[in-house]
């Protein structure tokens, strides 16, 4: 299954500035939080958590919450589910890319189930 979404950085960036740690605490892992550098990173992070709920077929919500959603980092940097995001869901393997350009994040996921 294939999921992708696009965020403004802007709006993660605003959202941010209005409920502070909140809004960190309600979309991204302490792990995750460690990882994200940037608002632009931290809207890739948002961005990619939707489009596996996509491709789960679920969105976020009951059964998929943003916190259900772990992304972490190889040594080159490359973004990638936990193994832990991927035992809750049943998923035998994801794949994940994430970008940021022009003030907007994108994020493709594909899942094999």
């Amino acid at each position: 299954m294939i999921g992708i979404d696009i965020v403004e950085i802007k709006r993660i960036e605003n959202m941010i500035k209005k409920f502070n740690k909140k809004a960190l605490n309600r979309i991204l892992t302490s792990k995750e939080q460690n990882l994200a550098s940037s608002y632009a990173s931290i809207a890739g992070y948002f961005a990619a958590k939707e489009a596996f709920s996509k491709a789960l077929g679920t969105g976020i919500g009951k059964e998929c919450s943003f916190l259900d959603i772990e992304i972490l980092k190889n040594e080159k940097n490359k973004p990638y589910f936990s193994q832990k995001t991927l035992q809750k869901f049943n998923i035998k393997k994801a794949d994940l890319s994430i970008s940021h350009d022009g003030g907007f994040a994108i994020a493709a996921v594909i899942v094999l189930f």
